[in-house]
């Protein structure tokens, strides 16, 4: 098993071409199999190479400790596989939060490790200082890593919401002075840092650590569930940095090039979600941004208003007697597992001559790309799904718009500039001629706002379970 250094840096740019072409893949569904599959050979290149290369070091010096690594590649490979083979797709932004987390305490822990132990990571000869260059890696991979463990800790709790902690909820945690205390904090902790740097004392070393970890709760308690899919991807991209940061002080390529194409493209999917929600991207690097929650709390408290129902059979005729629909499939689709039985309804009216397209907008569901990755579960063909930039044009043209568990992303209440989301892009069903609505009540979305699309003259509520809905509709389209 012996391998040269040459060696190692040539399967190190395999694995990080692999990384490369797996980003490039992901970026659309038709791809995506085989962008997974470029990232599973080059995640299993790296592992592969780095224990070799553990193994070379151990029979240099008995200091590498090549089982304990082998022993921690079968307990995470073992957990991971069945988290992914179990875990059902409501639940798959929690799985993502808990993995980032997972991430952000690697980093810390191999910072501590490496400022114990520097000669172990070959950063020095045993008994010597750290350079400063090294501390300074150290500091920054270690408080990133803090914060993204803490901050994904709590986005987790929020995303999963079965927690009787107040931090855990979907609501925004708010209080008086929060950004004064926030900056404070950040100033002890680039203090503490800088301290570290200067003299590699643990004390300083380790208040930086625990202020950062407070950092990463006080920076997600105040955003509300609303806007989790861009927390769930800024945590991507802190991850990455993190792990970038860990690699400039381990001289690993690999990390460093791993690390950076995770941060740099979570960075970018974050200013995307952002444009997507109308909010400032240095607001959310900051924590600072999350909806009103007293002006959301005054939206949601307006008296019950009557709405239009009526039954699956009222909804399978309007639909299949139009020429075009457009199906906006949201959470409560997911929660419901429906994706296979509307899939089935859009053939059957496929079939009857009706255009069918699906409008996904870029923070559907509870995490970028949640509702595609459902479609494409169910098969649904790649050509029939729009994203909002290329489909909201159309909807004005369309005779029948199905909302199926979506509420904030086709809110009309964005446009109205007093409004808590005002300014948040949305899908325009309701320029439709007319809209079918499937919620399970009248409870509001994340954001905690009315939806004045469901008061609209030309909309029918639909209210039960998505998938016994769909299923009714399927029945009753002739």
């Amino acid at each position: 098993m012996e391998i040269s250094l040459n060696l190692v840096v040539l399967l190190y740019l395999v694995a990080s071409v692999c990384f490369i072409q797996a980003l490039k893949g992901l970026s659309h569904p038709s791809t995506s199999r085989a962008g997974n599959v470029f990232g599973m050979v080059g995640m299993a290149i790296a592992a592969l190479t780095t224990v070799a290369l553990i193994y070379k070091l151990r029979a240099e010096s008995a200091g590498a400790g090549l089982s304990w690594v082998l022993l921690g590649l079968v307990i995470g490979g073992t957990v991971g596989t069945i988290i992914a083979r179990t875990v059902p797709m409501t639940q798959m932004p929690e799985m993502v939060a808990f993995m980032h987390s997972m991430i952000g305490l690697a980093a810390v822990f191999i910072a501590i490790a490496a400022v114990m132990e520097p000669a172990a990571f070959n950063i020095v000869a045993r008994g010597e200082p750290i350079p400063s260059g090294n501390r300074v890696e150290l500091f920054i991979g270690a408080f990133v890593g803090a914060i993204t463990f803490s901050g994904s800790v709590i986005a987790f709790g929020k995303l999963r919401g079965k927690s009787k902690l107040r931090i855990f909820r979907g609501a925004p945690v708010v209080f008086n002075g929060q950004h004064i205390l926030n900056l404070i904090l950040a100033i002890v902790m680039i203090g503490a840092g800088l301290l570290f740097v200067s003299n590699q004392e643990w004390v300083p070393f380790l208040v930086m650590l625990a202020i950062a970890f407070i950092l990463g709760v006080l920076i997600i308690i105040p955003i509300g569930g609303a806007d989790m899919p861009v927390v769930v991807s800024m945590l991507n991209s802190y991850s990455g940095w993190a792990a970038a940061g860990i690699g400039f002080s381990l001289n690993n390529p690999m990390l460093i090039i791993a690390g950076s194409l995770v941060g740099s493209s979570g960075a970018i999917l974050s200013y995307i979600m952002c444009k997507a929600m109308n909010r400032s991207f240095f607001n959310v690097i900051l924590g600072g941004f999350g909806s009103d929650p007293a002006a959301a709390s005054a939206a949601a408290a307006q008296p019950q208003r009557a709405v239009k129902s009526g039954s699956p059979d009222d909804a399978a005729f309007l639909l299949g007697n139009a020429e075009t629909v457009i199906i906006v499939p949201g959470y409560g689709l997911a929660v419901a597992r429906a994706q296979h039985p509307l899939k089935e309804l859009a053939d059957k009216l496929i079939k009857k001559g009706v255009r069918v397209r699906y409008a996904i907008h870029p923070v559907a569901g509870r995490m970028p790309g949640h509702m595609n990755v459902l479609l494409a579960e169910a098969e649904v063909p790649y050509d029939l799904v729009f994203e909002m930039d290329d489909i909201n044009s159309e909807f004005s043209e369309t005779d029948v718009v199905l909302v199926l568990g979506a509420n904030d992303v086709v809110n009309p209440a964005a446009k109205d500039p007093k409004s808590p989301i005002a300014g948040m892009p949305i899908l325009e069903a309701y320029k439709a001629r007319q809209i079918i609505v499937n919620k399970r009540s009248m409870a509001s979305g994340y954001a905690g706002l009315d939806n004045e699309l469901f008061y609209m003259d030309k909309t029918l509520m639909v209210f039960g379970d998505a998938k016994k809905v769909v299923e009714d509709m399927v029945k009753a389209v002739e």
